[in-house]
């Protein structure tokens, strides 16, 4: 039942001030998320807000589908119907979906993923160098998606004559956008850099979207970039109802291109707005908040804010000494056996967060050792899979035959004789003839070259894609129309015919099998589900792989390993923080490069207020670099933290040399495991 009067009084003040610019200032684990659905809640059933006349932007389309919910179990499906609550590329792609052709681009555009730009900027290298292969095309991307990030054009460059790569990446970007534009396509930048033009050059474009979202919520604002402040700001400018939530201590994605300032100069941006700090937490105890309060006060550029809990102080935080990184594994390792055993907890209660991921073999390695479950969060995502994007790209040229990347990575996959020499000349035939690729192919017989035999693979290759076109123009079961083509693909066959192992290859041929699942559920859930669609929503699934975001993998009974920037928004009964050495925490580069260390402490401010009931910190004496040990520092945060909120244990783990040793060891573990616990 909704009912603000559930929330605290500054929680309370925040939902319910609806008229005018708010700024939120949320610190870890103050009910931000409950601030933001009541607010929604106040809207709709209090102030009778028509629902369409509400958006709330997020960074995730997991936050995204959790606060829809909530919003729904709060009001009703009923009245929540109509709102808008979506990732910043989501909201983009709804208004570029209405009015891109002002633009010059068809409305059934291709989305990139970062494979696909990846292969198109290797593509403009062969044009535009002697060898491309030279070249690293994700460094180019990078700084052509900074670019994007600041709403700089092809045209608006201005190259920093000793960076090499920037001048090579201000040669490509303009060739780079105009192949996208060719193939009907944009990137994941363009999602934003694209509406931004569009709102600010069509008057009538940005009334129809002002007047469509009258009240506006921003979460996470501490992590907007230049691209996505603008973007906000001509949306809210007509009315000013603008809500920001977010923590300046908690803003770890500078290097992404996030800018604190955007927070921190909100109320020089919106005059008179109004201020709510959440500084009340109901995640962890005392002693945790109050170390993490001494490390972030020594920010200067912050809002002053200070978190407390009326849960108790609870445990000391334990600081573990090792003598190096193979016992700091082993000591993390006991001591998840202790707690556990101890307070009867499961494996998934303990989460062990680290700066860089290389840290992560040591400890794979002793909870492999041990026999415990774990989960590494951060692998490869499902559609990032070579066999998966494979799959997709030939539903990729079937809804947009002018995505001519994905044409590309089909063309003699499931392999059928056409060989990279072939291509390259119809595609410089296509190029010499303005013609799109798919429509070259089609016409392989003019083009000199290309022998006879490879004509009829090249046309046979042609006709499949224009039969399939035709057969996914009919609406209904998509899935079985996506088995059907698989299968007159041989796409099993070629897997189990080119990988040696055959578990491999299973997997593999499984991996393509869930696509076709995957399109079953999406039609089971959305009526009148169209191919486009589908491959837009895994388009942006992609979005939060970027963010590095998507923590699909936890949740298990397992013990969790992650970076502290994954470890965002997550929160454990019981962290490991280990690695508190200078050139680790802070980073080696922050220091030498002469960086600002606030970011870096503000990584460890989050990785302090990650843990509920228990942080233990470690930090190694002597490290191995290149297989060699080397004296380490404690991190300068270790001394930001009172000595009396700090229990310290110095290890001294003896290693096993034979199997008896070993079970002598195991038996002392256990003897004084038995001990400690009465």
């Amino acid at each position: 039942m909704f009912n603000v009067a559930t929330l605290n009084p500054p929680q309370r003040e925040a939902a319910t001030h609806t008229e005018g610019p708010l700024l939120v200032l949320a610190g870890a684990g103050s009910g931000k998320t409950r601030v933001i659905t009541f607010r929604i809640g106040h809207l709709l059933i209090d102030k009778k807000v028509k629902a369409e006349n509400i958006l709330a932007v997020t960074f995730t389309n997991k936050a995204a589908g959790e606060m829809k919910e909530r919003v729904r179990e709060l009001v009703g499906r009923g009245k929540a119907k109509g709102m808008i609550i979506s990732t910043f590329h989501s909201l983009g792609v709804r208004i570029l979906r209405r009015d891109i052709e002002r633009l010059g681009y068809k409305k059934n555009f291709s989305i990139y993923t970062t494979s696909d730009q990846i292969g198109l900027v290797r593509q403009v290298l062969r044009e535009v160098v002697e060898d491309g292969r030279k070249h690293d095309p994700e460094k180019l991307l990078w700084k052509i998606s900074g670019w994007k990030n600041h709403l700089i054009p092809p045209d608006g460059i201005v190259p920093r004559y000793q960076d090499e790569d920037e001048v090579l990446a201000c040669t490509v970007y303009p060739r780079y956008q105009a192949l996208l534009k060719a193939c009907n396509a944009i990137d994941f930048d363009d999602i934003i850099m694209l509406t931004v033009g569009l709102l600010r050059d069509f008057p009538e474009v940005l009334d129809h979207w002002q007047e469509r979202f009258r009240y506006i919520m921003v979460d996470e604002y501490q992590d907007t970039n230049a691209s996505q402040y603008l973007f906000i700001s001509l949306l809210a400018k007509k009315y000013k109802n603008l809500c920001v939530v977010g923590d300046d201590d908690q803003s770890i994605y500078g290097w992404r291109g996030a800018d604190v300032g955007n927070i921190l100069d909100f109320e020089k941006d919106y005059p008179g707005c109004r201020v709510v700090k959440l500084e009340q937490n109901y995640r962890s105890s005392g002693t945790i908040l109050e170390a993490a309060n001494n490390v972030i006060r020594n920010n200067a550029k912050r809002k002053e804010k200070r978190l407390w809990t009326d849960a108790g102080d609870g445990r000391p935080i334990d600081l573990v000494v090792a003598q190096d990184d193979e016992e700091e594994a082993t000591l993390v390792v006991e001591r998840i056996q202790m707690e556990r055993y101890q307070h009867e907890l499961s494996y998934g209660d303990f989460a062990i967060l680290y700066r860089t991921n290389s840290q992560s073999r040591a400890f794979e390695e002793q909870l492999r050792f041990e026999g415990i479950p774990y989960v590494l969060v951060g692998g490869m995502q499902f559609y990032e899979r070579k066999e998966v994007k494979d799959a997709l790209s030939y539903l990729k040229v079937i809804d947009n035959p002018h995505d001519e990347q994905a044409l590309l990575r089909i063309v003699n996959f499931p392999r059928r004789g056409i060989g990279d020499g072939t291509v390259l000349k119809i595609n410089q035939w296509s190029l010499e003839h303005g013609m799109p690729l798919l429509d070259a192919l089609g016409r392989a017989g003019e083009v000199e070259g290309v022998t006879e035999a490879v004509r009829e693979k090249v046309l046979a290759f042609h006709r499949l894609i224009v039969e399939a076109s035709q057969d996914f123009r009919h609406s209904g079961n998509l899935a079985g129309r996506v088995k059907e083509l698989f299968e007159r693909l041989g796409m099993e066959q070629e897997l189990y015919r080119t990988i040696d192992d055959p578990a491999t290859a299973r997997r593999k041929v499984e991996n393509v099998e869930q696509i076709i699942n995957s399109m079953a559920s999406f039609e089971e859930r959305i009526p009148g589900a169209t191919l486009s669609g589908f491959l837009e929503k895994v388009s942006l699934m992609d979005e939060d792989r970027f963010s590095g975001k998507d923590k699909k993998e936890h949740g298990q009974d397992a013990v969790t390993l992650m970076s502290l920037h994954s470890s965002k928004g997550l929160e454990f009964p019981f962290v490991f923080l280990v690695g508190f050495e200078e050139e680790i925490l802070p980073h080696k580069k922050s220091v030498e490069e002469g960086m600002s260390i606030d970011e870096e402490r503000r990584l460890c401010y989050v990785g302090i207020t990650r843990a509920r009931r228990h942080l233990t910190i470690t930090r190694c004496v002597n490290r191995k670099k290149y297989g060699k040990l080397q004296e380490r520092q404690p991190s300068r945060f270790l001394e930001e933290i009172p000595a009396d909120l700090l229990q310290l244990h110095e290890g001294a783990v003896k290693k096993a040399a034979t199997e008896e040793e070993a079970e002598v060891m195991a038996q002392d573990f256990f003897a004084r495991m038995r001990a400690k616990l009465g």
